[in-house]
Formats: structure tokens, sequence, C-alpha cells
């Protein structure tokens, strides 16, 4: 199924992870990639709105457990879904950022079958996707 009136904001600063999922998501959504937080901040506060940012927790200047903070005290952004991908498999990195408003976590390597999978789920929970019959 093809989903490209999707729109997904990679936040990621590791070019073969950038290549990786702009080459799998890509030709499922609309991919827009940051390398790090202060870029997607900016790239929302001109006026674009994705579905859902998908966004490691280890980016320079200001990292994924900052950005969902920054985003969850905005009037504007506070909606969108965040995924957040980690190579920390620590329960209490899992925790916090699922606290700070994550909608889920996901530990590098991960299967992209199972990113996509919940990505569909996170998109179903908000309303911006349809269950496939």
């Amino acid at each position: 199924m093809n989903n490209t009136n999707i729109n997904i904001l990679v936040v990621e600063d590791d070019a073969f992870m950038q290549a990786i999922l702009n080459e799998f998501l890509g030709s499922i959504y609309q991919i827009e990639t940051k390398s790090n937080g202060m870029e997607a901040l900016a790239f929302l506060q001109n006026g674009n709105i994705p579905d859902l940012i998908i966004a490691d927790l280890n980016t320079p200047e200001i990292n994924g457990l900052e950005l969902i903070e920054q985003l969850k005290i905005s009037d504007f952004f506070n909606s969108i879904p965040v995924i957040i991908l980690s190579g920390d498999e620590s329960s209490e990195k899992r925790i916090k950022c699922l606290n700070a408003g994550a909608d889920d976590y996901i530990v590098k390597p991960f299967n992209p079958s199972e990113l996509d999978a919940r990505i569909k789920v996170v998109l179903r929970r908000v309303g911006q996707l349809q269950l496939e019959a």
C-alpha cells in the first residue's frame, strides 16, 4: 500500500541510517530528512507540519528527547506523533522518552518492515490512516 500523502519528518544524523530510512520509507511515504533537532524545529517553524516524526535519540544540538520536550510544549506541534529510534536498549531511556511524549521507541538495528508496521499503528491511533481491508 502506498501512503504518499503521508508526510514523515526523519531526524537522523547518521548518513547510512538516513539512506536506509529514505530508501525504505521513501517508497511508501513522503519523507523529509533533517540532521538534528534544531534543523527539525526550524523546518516545523517554517510551517511544515508532518503527519509523524521519526527521530534518532542521539542527534547533535537538540537530541530526540529534547525535541520531544520542545514539541510537547508547543500549541502547534504537540499533537505530532513521534517515534524514537535509538541504539540504546536501556529501559531507563525508553521510559524517559515514552513519559516525555514519544509514541513508540524502536531499538536499532531494526527490521524496516517492523518500523513501517509501527508507523501504521501510530498513524491509525491518531486517525491519519485507515485500517487496510
